[in-house]
C-alpha cells in the first residue's frame, strides 16, 4: 500500500478524524502576525488552513489524501472562504512558490519518511521576512503505540539542527508544552507537543 492509500484509508475510517478546529500552536503563535501568504504543509480536513483563511491569510494547503483534501474543501465552502487546496506527496513533490508563513502541524507519519528533508524543503519556501512555525509530537500520547512505539519524536532544538539553516534565520520559539487531548475513549489526557518557530532574515 503507497502512502497515499494509507493515508486514504485512515481517513475513510470514519466521517471525521480530527476535531475541526485549529491546532492550539497555530494560534497561540501565529494571532499578532500581519496576514499575507500561507502554506499549510499535511493540512488533513483544513481547520488550520479554515482558520487562517477566515482571517485573512491567502491559504495553499497541501496534502497527500484526496479524502481529507475533500473534506477540506467542504470546511472552507461552509466557511464561506477560498483556498487553494493542491494534492503532493511532498517527499515526491511541493507545490511552487514562496510563503510569508508555512506551517508544518504535526508532520508525522507511522511509516518511515523523510520529515527532515521536508522540514528543509518547507524553510526553502519561506520567503524573506517569513515565518516557520512547525509542531510534533514528544509522545505517542494515548494513540500509537504497540507496533509504532519505535518512532523518534524529536526535541525542538533536534528539529532546529536537522533543518541546516546557516545565516539569515532567527529562533523565535524552541520549547516543549503540555497538551490537554481526549482519547478514544474521551477522556482527558495530558501529552508533550514541541514548538519551533522561526523567522527568515530581510535581505
Amino acid at each position: 500500500m503507497s502512502h497515499e492509500e494509507a493515508w486514504d484509508a485512515r481517513y475513510a475510517e470514519s466521517q471525521r478524524i480530527w476535531s475541526g478546529n485549529p491546532n492550539v500552536a497555530l494560534v497561540s503563535e501565529i494571532t499578532d502576525l500581519p496576514t499575507g501568504t500561507a502554506l499549510d504543509l499535511g493540512c488533513g480536513e483544513g481547520a488550520d488552513a479554515v482558520w487562517l483563511a477566515t482571517r485573512g491569510w491567502q491559504v495553499t494547503a497541501v496534502d497527500i489524501s484526496g479524502v481529507a483534501l475533500a473534506r477540506a474543501a467542504e470546511h472552507a465552502a461552509a466557511a464561506g472562504v477560498t483556498i487553494d487546496f493542491q494534492r503532493h506527496d511532498v517527499q515526491e513533490s511541493f507545490p511552487e512558490g514562496e510563503w510569508d508563513l508555512v506551517s508544518a502541524q504535526f508532520l508525522h507519519f507511522w511509516e518511515e519518511f523523510d520529515r527532515e528533508k521536508i522540514l528543509r524543503r518547507a524553510a526553502a519556501a519561506v520567503a524573506p521576512g517569513g515565518t516557520l512555525l512547525i509542531e510534533g509530537h514528544m509522545d505517542h500520547g494515548p494513540f500509537g503505540h504497540g507496533d509504532h512505539a519505535e518512532i523518534h519524536f524529536p526535541a525542538p532544538e533536534e528539529v532546529i539542527a536537522a533543518l541546516e539553516l546557516g545565516d539569515g534565520w532567527q529562533v523565535l520559539t524552541s520549547a516543549t508544552h503540555p497538551r490537554e487531548q481526549n482519547d478514544q475513549d474521551g477522556n482527558t489526557v495530558t501529552r508533550v507537543d514541541a514548538t519551533v518557530k522561526l523567522r527568515r532574515s530581510l535581505p
